[in-house]
């Protein structure tokens, strides 16, 4: 990406229109991430192994501009006040990414991993078809678990798609970003975003019962409230799905618990 070069300090139009061409880029190689850090060219992740988008290396204002020119003024403070922050970045009909914003050695960086437009079904995920009934399910917790990048919302968004298309009722999700744009179809799907349709998980989870679901969708447990919210929407006859950064099972119950 030679472009790199005519990035200029607050050329947010310019830094937007060279991310756009990265996706392009993306896109067309079948790649799934894009790496944005100072001292490097930018890198794209194909088949699992990182691939430098050319030869001229980011400079620490080029990646500041590139990673502020596609905040929110709401992500902006959050990245000055904790040094990092998530949220999703859209180029319609184009691409959608979930967007991991941080700073190393003093200067920002950013990772944006490509989100599928289409939500894939349950038998496309090669899931169990157990998976189908329990999606179906009047009442209950179900938790993905595993680490970063091993399918855990993907999963769980089959799973909800599939409820969406089987039944006719009131889904409620509450996510940090919202990485699938679920569509009403047999059922009504509400999705909130954390920071812009509300202040945090723990102010739209104590207003979510108020609202009707049955189904409620917790993007990610992150601390015990949210967790005692999920507990709490099984015990009172809700399905509730959520997932838990987790190695494995006994790692799992000890977050829990």
């Amino acid at each position: 990406m030679e472009g790199s070069s005519t990035l200029e300090v607050n050329d947010y139009e310019k830094a937007t229109q060279y991310l756009y061409e990265l996706t392009i880029k993306l896109l067309d190689v079948g790649g799934s991430d894009i790496f944005i850090t100072a001292g490097s060219p930018p890198a794209l992740k194909v088949n699992q192994a990182i691939h430098r988008a050319g030869d001229r290396k980011l400079t620490p204002q080029q990646t500041t501009l590139l990673t502020r020119a596609i905040m929110h003024d709401r992500h902006a403070r959050e990245f000055d006040h904790h040094h990092e922050v998530n949220f999703s970045l859209n180029f319609p009909n184009v691409a959608r990414f979930r967007v991991s914003a941080f700073t190393q050695r003093g200067s920002a960086g950013m990772v944006l991993r490509l989100i599928q437009q289409r939500i894939p079904t349950i038998e496309e995920l090669n899931l169990p078809p157990i998976l189908k009934d329990i999606a179906l399910t009047k009442r209950g917790l179900v938790i993905f678990l595993g680490g970063t990048g091993c399918g855990k919302t993907t999963s769980m968004a089959a799973m909800l798609d599939h409820r969406n298309e089987s039944c006719q009722e009131h889904i409620i999700t509450v996510e940090d970003p919202i990485e699938f744009f679920h569509r009403h179809k047999q059922c009504l799907i509400d999705q909130r975003e954390v920071g812009t349709d509300t202040d945090s998980y723990e102010a739209a989870l104590k207003n979510t019962l108020r609202q009707a679901p049955n189904v409620i969708m917790i993007g990610e447990v992150r601390d015990r409230e949210t967790m005692q919210h999920a507990i709490n929407f099984a015990e009172t006859g809700h399905l509730c799905l959520t997932t838990l950064h987790a190695n494995n099972t006994d790692q799992a119950f000890d977050r829990i618990v």
